[in-house]
């Protein structure tokens, strides 16, 4: 029988495996993917397989699989701070799942491990756009300030490279990234002696750059849009220009939306000044999910668009 770790393959996912294998070493087969594919556990329940580790990845929309691999007997344990739905009672599974804004999978597992690898932590919590808890985390320790600035950098670009709609939009897979990072306790020692964040950083500023000439759609003054072009820099980019808004109008609700056949694939965030319910907003429609702060919804029909403003504003309005 063997050990299988899945994960997510944004920052968050990535930093929080690193830091589970670096203190917990294991022989694991790996599954991961671009930040979209949330719906991994399956791979894992094709083969027979006696524990899964699972990172970053939503229970609600793992459910299913997550019920019949409890029921072969399959020992489970997950970490993660997205929108569970309700989580199965059973003594197979071990759920460290916290919703709370200001949390990500990353900081759990730093908890769960006693900041043992806490460098890691940080730079997940920067790619989750949580930039006080980052901030607050490594207050805690002894980074300089110039440190601090290259975690988040590095955060910032790995989250980058995951979005896309398949691996080929990325620069890099995600399995291949976990690979690298598990070489190095130290992220700083990472950036020291690669050249990922140097890449990254330079294809981000690019992809970053073409998405500031998209004009922002104001819907009201608690709403905007912006619809980028289904091009391979425009599904790259589209969740860190979500975050770029949010973090520049932080009294506004965003969503980004990407043209596709028929409709388009939305990444929504709350108000970094109310960073609450972006996930009641995604499930309202067929394919949505995510967290308080951050959600997405893989598929948003071309005639539900106005649902989707309205539904927003409802939620956000301020007055």
């Amino acid at each position: 029988m063997s050990e299988v770790d899945v994960f997510n393959g944004d920052a968050d996912g990535l930093c929080g495996i690193t830091q589970l294998r670096l203190a917990q070493p294991k022989q694991s087969s790996v599954i991961t993917g671009v930040k979209r594919d949330n719906a991994l556990l399956v791979q894992a329940s094709l083969s027979g397989v006696s524990q899964v580790t699972v990172v970053d990845i939503s229970l609600h929309t793992n459910l299913d699989a997550l019920n019949k691999m409890l029921a072969s007997g399959c020992k489970v344990e997950w970490f993660d701070h997205h929108h569970p739905g309700e989580i199965p009672k059973h003594p197979n599974l071990t759920a460290h799942i916290d919703t709370d804004p200001n949390v990500c999978s990353s900081l759990i597992i730093n908890a769960h491990l006693n900041g043992q690898f806490q460098n890691w932590a940080i730079t997940g919590a920067f790619g989750d756009n949580l930039d006080q808890s980052a901030r607050e985390l490594a207050a805690s320790g002894s980074l300089s300030t110039t440190s601090i600035a290259v975690l988040r950098e590095l955060g910032n670009c790995i989250n980058y490279n995951s979005y896309g709609e398949s691996i080929e939009d990325l620069h890099y897979h995600p399995q291949e990234l976990y690979y690298l990072m598990q070489q190095f306790d130290e992220p700083l020692n990472m950036v020291a002696e690669t050249e990922v964040l140097r890449v990254l950083k330079s294809c981000y500023e690019e992809d970053l750059s073409r998405a500031r000439k998209v004009l922002t759609q104001i819907i009201n003054d608690d709403v905007a849009i912006a619809v980028l072009p289904n091009e391979k820099w425009g599904r790259r980019i589209n969740g860190i220009y979500a975050n770029e808004l949010a973090n520049n109008f932080p009294n506004r609700a965003h969503a980004i939306l990407i043209e596709k056949e028929n409709g388009y694939t939305v990444s929504i965030r709350a108000p970094k000044s109310n960073p609450t319910h972006a996930q009641q907003v995604a499930l309202k429609f067929d394919t949505g999910g995510g967290r308080h702060a951050a959600a997405g919804i893989q598929h948003l029909p071309n005639d539900q668009l106005i649902r989707l403003t309205e539904a927003l504003t409802h939620q956000y309005f301020s007055s």
